[in-house]
């Protein structure tokens, strides 16, 4: 058998590791993490790397129309021509009409149709991903992840073809769809795999810093590459580490699936995401997920076109403007992680204090003059989302297993729903905003709705105590069903059991019983009024009954008489039999 180069071991002596790997459920945990950061990660990539591209790419294909604003006239001198032709030579004053100097070419209705280019894909994703969540919980995991990866190749193939603004509107859109499942299967899987809190944050934590990962480089990745060989390279590489993927996501599953199979198992049926949706705590967590993403969904759309007008920069410093943002951000996690570890009560206190900090950095963009500058509040705003996003991805997953059912499609759903609604309408709003007040004011709105939200989060101090817990666990036992069956409690008064021998047997019907048409015994108690009669209870006494005897010893329960036994010693008669 021959010998793989470098590795020095034998085809099939690697064969059999591979499968014995997909085959280990600690490593098939670990795959399934790197698949579900593989995947955030193109999504994200895909949706940041247009940043940089799609503004001069439109303009270069002319899908814009423009005029000149500002401005002044100026003469310009008439041109000496001279020219010679077969009669002589004649010269003469070529008058020139005026030249406009220092005025600004002006792209009609450009901020508009880029914000609303930017949003289709988180527009789309809001709307498919109620349905997402609940097939999700329906049918797994894996299916609706392969779909979404499918999806998005699909999607990432054609940005890499189109030519105009509609086809890459729809490439846009499209890929909104290949999200929705991806994304939320991604990381209710992580959650579904990692049950301990502990792991949980760290896995979670994980993901989300390749979505930041993917979010930072893509822009420079994305410019670079335009800049030195156009549109269609970036676009197909990521579509082919996305069949990659999907590879990947086909052979860890197989024998996970292969083993459920085996042993049994039955999935849960999930919690309606209406259910979740009206959960105060679940809303304040979503809701603090939509303002920390407000920042980027506003600024990713506007900040290339005011960079190119303020500071005349360049595709590739568009680009990398965001890139220093990846190591705050990571570090925001790392930190969350840890801290959540040791002080998981205030996990309320850590997104709180990233919220607060992203509306500080939007107040200081319009007034960073340079590109370095400009680096410093992007970075803070990036170290702030990654304090809340570590923080409120595993609470939301907590508040699911002490609330309701541990199926995660609906929960992260909800999450994803999140992010969609602050990039489906940031991006449209922005434009607008800055075509209408400008940059400056658009900032500034940003940080007072971020700073207003900080105090919404204090609600979730106690999620983390015991006595939350508990009245979780109260409130979701009286939400159930009331029970098909009737049971008979006896009560215990003044601390002596009830006289079992005053009771007697009835029957009722019960078709589920024996068969349709059925009989059962049931046992009511009954209990003797002072006058002698005896009256049917609901399973409880008067305590003064047993007051006398409050010091004796309590005697055994008597067994009930058999109503369908003749004889036998029984004190009790059957009032269905004929005397």
């Amino acid at each position: 058998m021959p010998q793989i180069p470098i590795l020095n071991i034998e085809v099939a002596e690697l064969k059999d590791y591979i499968f014995a790997t997909l085959e280990d459920p600690k490593a098939q945990r670990k795959l399934i993490l790197v698949i579900v950061a593989i995947a955030l990660l193109l999504d994200n990539m895909l949706y940041m790397v247009i940043v940089p591209i799609i503004p001069d790419y439109l303009r270069k294909i002319g899908a814009w129309e423009t005029h000149t604003e500002g401005g002044e006239m100026i003469t310009v001198a008439p041109r000496v021509v001279t020219f010679t032709n077969n009669t002589g030579t004649y010269t003469y004053n070529e008058v020139r009409p005026p030249k406009l100097i220092n005025g600004v070419l002006v792209y009609e209705g450009e901020d508009s149709a880029i914000g609303l280019l930017f949003a289709s894909k988180a527009l789309v994703q809001l709307f498919i991903n109620p349905f997402s969540g609940a097939m999700i919980d329906r049918i797994g995991y894996d299916k609706p992840m392969m779909f979404g990866l499918t999806i998005m190749f699909l999607s990432t193939a054609i940005f890499s073809m189109a030519s105009s603004y509609g086809v890459l509107f729809f490439a846009r859109s499209l890929q909104g769809v290949g999200s929705a499942f991806a994304d939320t299967s991604g990381l209710a899987m992580i959650a579904d795999r990692y049950t301990e809190e502990g792991e949980r944050t760290k896995a979670l934590g994980i993901a989300l810093a390749f979505i930041s990962f993917g979010c930072l480089v893509a822009p420079p990745f994305g410019g670079v590459l335009y800049d030195l060989a156009g549109k269609e390279v970036p676009f197909l590489i990521l579509s082919l580490v996305c069949l990659i993927d999907g590879l990947l996501l086909w052979l860890v599953m197989k024998p996970i699936k292969r083993q459920q199979k085996d042993a049994g198992v039955q999935k849960p049926k999930g919690t309606p995401i209406w259910t979740l949706f009206m959960d105060p705590y679940i809303a304040c967590c979503s809701g603090a997920l939509i303002m920390a993403n407000v920042s980027l969904a506003f600024l990713e759309p506007t900040i290339s076109v005011w960079m190119m007008d303020t500071m005349g920069s360049s595709q590739s410093e568009q680009g990398m403007i965001w890139l220093p943002g990846f190591i705050p951000h990571v570090l925001g996690v790392v930190v969350t992680v840890k801290l959540s570890k040791q002080y998981p009560q205030y996990q309320y206190a850590m997104a709180a204090g990233g919220l607060a900090l992203e509306g500080v950095c939007c107040l200081m963009i319009p007034f960073s003059k340079s590109f370095w500058v400009l680096m410093i509040p992007l970075s803070g705003i990036c170290f702030g989302i990654a304090l809340i996003d570590t923080a409120l991805l595993p609470t939301l997953g907590y508040l699911v297993d002490s609330r309701y059912v541990s199926v995660y499609g609906s929960i992260y759903a909800i999450a994803d729903i999140s992010y969609s609604f602050a990039y489906a309408f940031g991006p449209i709003i922005a434009g607008s905003v800055m075509e209408s007040i400008g940059f400056t004011a658009l900032n500034v709105g940003i940080a007072v709705v971020n700073l207003a939200y900080v105090p919404m989060l204090y609600m979730l101090r106690n999620i983390y105590d015991q006595s939350f817990r508990d009245a979780a666990n109260e409130a979701h036992i009286m939400m159930k069903d009331p029970p098909d069956k009737q049971y008979q409690t006896y009560a215990m008064q003044d601390r002596v059991p009830p006289d079992y021998s005053k009771s007697y047997g009835r029957l009722e019907d019960d078709d589920d019983e024996f068969g349709g048409g059925g009989h059962r015994v049931t046992f009511q108690e009954t209990a003797m009024n002072s006058n002698g009669t005896s009256q049917a209870g609901g399973g409880g006494q008067q305590g003064g009954q047993y007051a006398a005897s409050w010091g004796d010893e309590p005697t055994q329960p008597q067994q009930p008489a058999n109503p369908f036994k003749s004889g036998g010693g029984g004190s009790g008669s059957n009032p269905f039999r004929a005397n």
